[in-house]
């Protein structure tokens, strides 16, 4: 049986799965997606049971594009090198550049869960 956490984080995961190779999104886009606007922290809670996954989940970043998450990766710098590796940019503050690299998750993306 399906509890409502484990029904979010899933819609979590799939919007996840969705960010395009060399874009990022962030924590709140994706809770908005899932329906919850309010619900950023638990998208964090959510990508913290992720570890083991092969979800992107390198490419969500904070509303600045900082790298809060880095601290759940098992070295606090390959975060940075993953999304560096994709071609993301950061600017002189160590954030990613929001207005070139964002990716905001379309309305239907869970609508067709394997679009």
């Amino acid at each position: 049986m399906k509890t409502k956490k484990s029904d979010f984080f899933d819609r979590v995961y799939v919007v996840v799965s969705k960010i395009p190779k060399g874009k990022v999104t962030t924590y709140g886009a994706i809770a908005e997606a899932c329906g919850i606007k309010s619900s950023a922290r638990t998208v964090g809670w959510a990508l913290n049971g992720a570890k083991e996954s092969n979800l992107p989940c390198h490419r969500v970043v904070n509303c600045y594009g900082a790298l809060t998450g880095k601290v759940h990766f098992d070295d606090i710098h390959l975060m940075e090198e993953l999304l560096r590796a994709e071609g993301i940019g950061f600017d002189d503050n160590g954030c990613v550049n929001m207005k070139k690299f964002l990716w905001i998750p379309p309305k239907f993306i869970l609508k067709n869960k394997r679009a």
